[in-house]
């Protein structure tokens, strides 16, 4: 399925509408938080996973945390 979205203004940034069908399979409304993904064929659009955001931060704080042993074993 293709849909064509339409790139409006929204105060000084720019915003996308996305149509109530796409909404409903996101289960997601106004006011919910999207990411949005670079993958190899373009971006993915996914509903806001407080899990997820949770095990990422994790992550990056281990990597920040461990940063010279991580180059280390990268060699």
């Amino acid at each position: 399925m293709t849909i064509t979205l339409k790139l409006t203004a929204v105060g000084n940034s720019t915003g996308v509408i996305l149509p109530k069908d796409v909404l409903t399979k996101l289960r997601v409304g106004k006011g919910d938080t999207l990411y949005l993904t670079e993958t190899p064929d373009g971006f993915a659009v996914t509903p806001y996973d407080e899990t997820f955001a949770e095990a990422m931060e994790a992550g990056r704080d281990f990597m920040d945390r461990h940063r010279d042993a991580l180059k280390e074993l990268a060699k």
